[in-house]
């Protein structure tokens, strides 16, 4: 009997001491399991915050899926989740269109200051010696981004081996929030005041026109002559109507073309010349080598058409990360010492 007690009593105690030995485990599991939890949680939050913004600027769910490389299922459970953790509803959705809601477009706002200071953090902690880091979008026009830009833009990513870039050639106009990048490069563009603008340089233009075509249209000693030839025009900049300045007298004649052929194109307008289909007006560095070989000539060259400015473009922000400030110092050393090129002459 007193045997069996004593195995009872120590049995009782081992027990006794296993269930509290598991309770200290548990608590610990649980304590540690909510420290990962608020970690998560404030990461999930910024994510968030980062998924609504593209949702705004992007105009849609799923283009901001798109945008960020997800599903549109992942974009709408974030949208949820965030309206969850707010306690109210943040943007109007029906089939067609979609509408932020007054308490929508303060947390959009509010989410605008917190993921920009959260980027500027990421950028001075993650800098080294003021190198940039990250990817930047920029956007430029093609015959600039596929000749005149490259050495400058090869020269610059070897500087910064942390950096990458998206390098998009196209000559539209750019929509910074639903295209999703950085900056743009836009040539004789009309300055949006909703952005910055930085006037880099300016391109000026030759009005050419091969030999053979020239043969065949006799002399041309003034503007007034030039209304009855014909034309290639280059319909981002001209397309039924050309003005000349002379560079001395100042006086200015504008005269009516009919293009042959219009194109958005420089090389398509540069070529065609070439071809004699026409007379264009081109900007020069695209005929620098064709009319120093004879095989373009340069009419009236007394007589000039206003260059064409270059602006680097990006949107208004509190915040500009380092890859940006970089590429706009590289853009203004750089741009006005491309061939062709000039500095802004400012009136």
């Amino acid at each position: 009997m007193s045997s069996s007690t004593g195995c009872g009593a120590h049995c009782e105690a081992n027990h006794t001491g296993a269930v509290a030995g598991a309770v200290v485990k548990q608590l610990y599991v649980e304590r540690m399991n909510n420290a990962k939890m608020k970690r998560t949680e404030r990461i999930d939050r910024l994510e968030l915050m980062r998924t609504f913004i593209r949702i705004i600027e992007a105009g849609s769910l799923s283009a901001a899926a798109v945008q960020l490389e997800t599903t549109q299922a992942t974009v709408s459970r974030r949208l949820q989740s965030l309206e969850s953790l707010l306690g109210t509803k943040l943007i109007l959705r029906s089939t067609h269109a979609m509408k932020l809601t007054d308490d929508g477009e303060r947390c959009y706002q509010h989410a605008r200051q917190w993921v920009d200071g959260w980027l500027a953090l990421e950028d001075d902690l993650q800098r080294v010696d003021d190198n940039p880091v990250g990817v930047l979008r920029v956007r430029a026009p093609h015959a600039f981004g596929q000749q005149q830009l490259l050495t400058p833009l090869v020269d610059f990513l070897q500087h910064y081996p942390q950096l990458s870039v998206e390098w998009m050639l196209n000559d539209k106009t750019v929509d910074f929030l639903s295209a999703n990048i950085d900056c743009a490069i836009r040539v004789g563009a009309d300055v949006d005041p909703a952005t910055v603008s930085v006037l880099l340089a300016e391109v000026p233009r030759s009005l050419v026109i091969s030999p053979e075509l020239l043969a065949k249209v006799g002399t041309v000693l003034h503007p007034t002559d030039l209304a009855s030839l014909p034309w290639v025009a280059i319909s981002t900049f001209y397309q039924h109507e050309i003005t000349l300045s002379h560079q001395q007298s100042r006086e200015s004649v504008t005269f009516p073309i009919v293009p042959r052929l219009s194109t958005d194109s420089v090389y398509v307008a540069r070529n065609t010349a070439l071809a004699g289909l026409g007379a264009a007006l081109i900007s020069s560095w695209t005929v620098e080598e064709d009319i120093a070989q004879g095989k373009l000539i340069e009419l009236l060259p007394e007589w000039r058409a206003s260059a064409l400015p270059v602006h680097l473009v990006y949107p208004w922000a509190r915040y500009y990360p380092a890859r940006l400030r970089k590429f706009l110092e590289l853009m203004r050393e750089v741009m006005p010492q491309l061939s062709g090129m000039r500095s802004p002459i400012l009136e």
